[in-house]
């Protein structure tokens, strides 16, 4: 039986590298999405010209019950749930100062709020079967913090923080819970630096280099796979060696 994964943003440079990597290995994968509803169209046209098998279901995540309609979408089409991946997430670089209410809330409606409507249509149906995966996307600066996005940095710490909770209240029913929090990445999130921004920001990394979507979606097939069926509440860190 083929194994199924939901993916959340799943149309933006990490989530459409966490889908193609996993229906390469033969998951079936339903692409969540929000607005980019014709990039995640194009890459299901892909990976089912690939061979793989996927499906588009447009929800807005920070809505509980378009969060809900995605989850049972994937139950109702396949019979099962093995997998979902928190990866939608938003970003802003700011002062403290200049962070409105509204940015505030925003920024955690998105990354912290979907995940948990997401987790919390999901987990009855895994409790059920005994058996799944939730991987949740943060960042290097919820481990550490960055400066002039402390927004950003309060809501990836809430996802470490939810991880390692959910990870031991959801592992006597036999489902792992586990983080990824990749460090600067070269996806569009990052497209607004300026060649200089970026020279300097790689001669911050040991590694010299900025990471590719497919090194991060790398760790979120591991803890999705049977290597890692005794690992639970841990966080993976692709980052280059910035954050060590």
């Amino acid at each position: 039986m083929s194994r199924v994964a939901v993916i959340t943003g799943a149309s933006g440079g990490i989530g459409a590298a966490i889908a193609r990597r996993l229906a390469a290995e033969g998951w079936r994968v339903v692409l969540g999405c929000c607005r980019s509803v014709q990039k995640a169209e194009a890459l299901c046209r892909e990976l089912r010209i690939a061979g793989g098998e996927a499906a588009v279901f447009r929800a807005d995540i920070t809505r509980e019950e378009e969060a809900g309609a995605l989850i049972r979408y994937a139950v109702e089409q396949y019979g099962h749930l093995d997998l979902l991946v928190n990866n939608a997430g938003i970003a802003q670089i700011k002062l403290l100062t200049e962070i409105t209410p509204e940015d505030w809330r925003r920024m955690f409606a998105v990354n912290v709020d979907g995940m948990y409507h997401c987790c919390r249509a999901a987990v009855p149906q895994m409790v059920r079967q005994h058996s799944g995966r939730i991987v949740n996307v943060s960042s290097i600066w919820g481990l550490c913090g960055a400066s002039c996005e402390v927004h950003y940095s309060a809501a990836k710490a809430a996802v470490i923080g939810f991880t390692k909770a959910l990870a031991k209240e959801l592992a006597p029913s036999g489902i792992t819970v586990n983080c990824v929090a990749p460090g600067a990445i070269d996806t569009e999130m990052n497209a607004h630096l300026s060649a200089q921004e970026r020279r300097m920001l790689e001669e911050e990394i040991p590694m010299g280099r900025m990471g590719t979507p497919e090194e991060a979606a790398a760790a979120v097939a591991f803890l999705a796979g049977e290597d890692a069926r005794y690992m639970t509440g841990q966080v993976l860190s692709p980052n280059g060696g910035i954050v060590i």
